[in-house]
């Protein structure tokens, strides 16, 4: 039994020096300087978080030009690397820069060059190309003597020698790959070095040689990080520079105004976070096992991916050269059809000719019956065969080949077959696309307009997807309603939620698949249903001055003549005519709305409604009013009405003229609208694109609205005890156009004036 438990104790502890084996050879590679590729020595931490070796960062400076500047001989007194001068043997010697390259440095301000002061207007600043990042490192004036050293690193990394190889050698610091086996060490020079590195950093007659040599070591370390501006220990961290400082540092001027704190508060904030971060991704060791298998999937499925692809490409490419071989055998037939054709009928034709010449057979024949005088027999043998000779004289006297030698007309324009081959390439997923905010509203539906940017690949259809933001965040992924294959660059989006925020995108797909969502865009939907109606001109006092399109869904006002003999009389008493038109639809209940567009040029013009019967009776025979001040609403509109009336109004009118909105100064018309939010009431606010007018029949109140941000501008109270119905005054010129509905009118029933009929 205790051999049993014995053998299982045994086995646990292989598997732990096991793992902790595997641990530490995976961590090999955050080990290695990315220069030489070997364990850090001495490595320093440059500004972008990386670190090298310092004899590294020494050796890619002096290659990069900056002579001179590979570290400052007072940062380590009595380290060998600080000494750049005596170097080993067995090192290689430094790669100066090219000459070219020198001269360019050199023009630039980079580098030590004859006649170049200390401390001139344009201090020299070192880069550096860190090799981990790919990028250029600023180190400033003092180079890499203006870096700290990763005592960190160090550590881990000499118990990471320590726990892979235990008693295995210490090699010398100073030699070239491969180095030797170090067999002194320096406390002084916090070095190891074999023998001949150790003669030649210690000559005779100079003060190292003085040094005590020891056993080689590999924990020569200053005790505390030092400043290497100040040759201080390090006291404070600066949030804002992200560095550490001694306590000279934080009284420079560079330092001043920035977020200093204690390295012990530093050191607590990091930990306590490096500590978190690493007990979140030790917890979800299953999450990151499935998302490496997720990874593992990919690649295989990309492999197989793209074999398909390249199997793909590969015989469509077949295809074409065999839809091409086709073509060239079809086109080489017909030319050889054609060369055959001409060919026999210049032959025949050649055979003609040869007829004609003497001592051929049709002319001996001639000949012969030339010598026939039984005229009988002549002229019976001779009708036939001067037809012949008559054709052949022709075709002399005519002469011209029977057939072209040339086949121009077998050329091949295949220039614009070679352009498609030639920009033959991978199809690209469509951009994405977009919304047209000029045309993109919301009404009695949503209509969506967009386009695709320019040279974007072509899409074969689209997917549209909208949802509501003004409902109550549902726990889980947001969800978006969708129409799928969209042709064209429009969309209705019908039967939208009344009073509600719509966010909106788009995106193209072709064979390539779905490229990028356009940006979202928000609509605002109107407050209630949409009224559709047409205009009537049937009501007012001069209904030849307004002028009605074929639609009934604009009019104009044409003041005329009457305008210019009003004008004559304008020192005396001025006298205009108020012009209206109303609506051919009457409310009797519930909310509506309706939006127009007015002419910022129109002199005045007053939309909103009013009772029916109210209008009729005033509008039906109007005179002619004395005063430009006069109100058709009774002056409701412009606060011109006494606050002390209780009863509420036939008529709310928002007065609009020379491309400015009139807010009354009335009591009661602005409550809950102006103040902090809506404009304040006695003044003018600028003409929106579009007006609209939210009518609430049940409570007797209207509100006149920016149709396109939905901004309240004006609410009124309105006698609503018969049925109301909108309607637009004029005085002088000015043109009101209703907004189009976006989906189909429905069929209706006009219910003005007592007369009925379906449009």
């Amino acid at each position: 039994m205790a051999e049993g438990e014995d053998m299982q104790t045994f086995t646990s502890i292989m598997d732990a020096l096991v793992r902790i084996s595997t641990s530490m050879k995976n961590m090999e590679k955050e080990l290695l300087c990315p220069v030489c590729q070997e364990m850090y020595k001495q490595p320093l931490v440059l500004p972008c978080t990386h670190n090298v070796c310092q004899a590294c960062a020494r050796e890619v400076l002096g290659q990069q030009g900056y002579i001179g500047h590979g570290g400052d001989p007072s940062s380590e007194p009595t380290s060998p690397a600080s000494t750049p001068s005596t170097r080993s043997p067995r090192l290689s010697r430094r790669t100066l820069p090219k000459p070219d390259r020198l001269d360019r440095l050199l023009k630039s301000g980079f580098g030590t060059y004859p006649g170049r002061k200390r401390g001139a207007l344009h201090p020299q600043v070192i880069m550096f190309p860190c090799p981990a990042c790919q990028g250029d490192v600023e180190l400033g004036e003092r180079g890499l003597a203006g870096l700290f050293r990763n005592l960190t690193l160090e550590r881990v990394v000499e118990r990471y020698r320590q726990s892979v190889s235990v008693g295995g050698a210490i090699l010398c610091q100073l030699c070239k790959p491969p180095p030797l086996e170090a067999t002194k060490g320096c406390t002084e020079c916090r070095a190891t070095f074999c023998n001949e590195c150790f003669k030649l950093f210690h000559p005779w007659g100079t003060q190292k040689a003085q040094h005590e040599p020891t056993l080689p070591t590999l924990s020569f370390r200053p005790k505390g990080l030092m400043c290497p501006d100040h040759k201080e220990e390090v006291t404070h961290y600066c949030k804002t520079c992200q560095r550490l400082v001694c306590q000279l540092c934080r009284v420079r001027r560079t330092h001043s105004g920035h977020k200093i704190t204690p390295v012990l508060s530093a050191y607590q904030a990091l930990k306590d976070k490096l500590t978190k971060s690493l007990t979140y991704i030790l917890g979800n060791q299953d999450t990151v096992q499935t998302q490496i298998c997720e990874l593992e999937e990919a690649v295989r499925h990309t492999e197989v991916s793209g074999q398909q692809a390249k199997d793909e490409v590969s015989q469509l490419v077949r295809g074409l050269g065999a839809v091409l071989e086709e073509k060239r055998a079809s086109l080489l037939q017909a030319i050889e059809e054609c060369q055959q054709e001409r060919l026999a009928r210049l032959s025949a034709q050649i055979q003609e000719h040869r007829s004609l010449l003497d001592g051929s057979g049709l002319v001996g024949y001639a000949q012969e019956v030339l010598k026939e005088t039984d005229q009988p027999c002549f002229v019976q043998a001779a009708k036939q065969l001067h037809n012949r000779i008559a054709r052949a004289t022709e075709a002399l006297q005519t002469f011209r080949p029977a057939a072209s030698s040339s086949f121009r007309h077998c050329q091949l324009d295949v220039g614009r077959e070679m352009k498609l081959l030639t920009e033959l390439n991978f199809l690209r997923v469509p951009e994405a696309p977009v919304i047209d905010t000029q045309r993109t509203f919301a009404y009695d539906q949503i209509f969506l307009c967009w386009r695709l940017p320019p040279h974007s690949p072509p899409a074969w259809h689209y997917t549209v997807e909208f949802r509501r933001t003004d409902v109550p965040a549902q726990p889980g992924p947001t969800r978006w309603q969708r129409r799928e294959d969209v042709r064209g660059t429009s969309a209705l989006l019908e039967n939208p939620d009344t009073g509600s925020v719509y966010v909106l995108r788009v995106r193209g797909c072709n064979k390539a698949g779905y490229g990028e969502y356009s940006e979202d865009v928000h609509l605002h939907t109107p407050p209630a249903p949409v009224l559709h109606f047409f205009l009537d001109g049937r009501w007012g006092a001069s209904r030849e001055r307004l002028a009605i399109s074929k639609d009934q869904r604009a009019v104009r006002s044409v003041p005329g003549l009457p305008l210019l003999l009003a004008a004559d009389r304008l020192l005396t008493g001025c006298h205009l005519s108020v012009d209206v038109v109303l609506g051919d639809v009457a409310v009797t209940q519930g909310r509506s709305y309706w939006a127009c567009a007015v002419d910022p040029a129109s002199y005045l013009v007053k939309v909103g409604v009013g009772l029916e019967s109210k209008l009729q009776e005033s509008f039906q025979g109007a005179p002619d009013v004395i005063s430009p001040r006069y109100d058709p609403d009774s002056g409701h509109d412009s606060g011109a009405e006494d606050a002390t009336v209780e009863a509420s109004p036939p008529f709310a009118f928002l007065t609009i003229g020379m491309g400015k909105i009139l807010l009354g100064s009335g009591a009661s018309s602005n409550a809950g609208l102006t103040g902090r939010d809506g404009p304040a009431a006695g003044c003018t606010v600028p003409l929106p694109p579009r007006l609209g007018i939210c009518l609430d029949y049940e409570r007797g109140r209207v509100s006149f609205l920016d149709a396109v941000s939905f901004r309240g501008l004006l609410e009124c109270p309105l006698d609503c005890s018969g049925p109301v119905c909108p309607a637009f005054c004029f005085i002088g010129g000015g043109a009101v156009q209703l907004q189009e509905p976006v989906g189909t009118k429905p069929e209706r029933k006009v219910t003005i004036g007592g007369f009925a009929k379906l449009d």
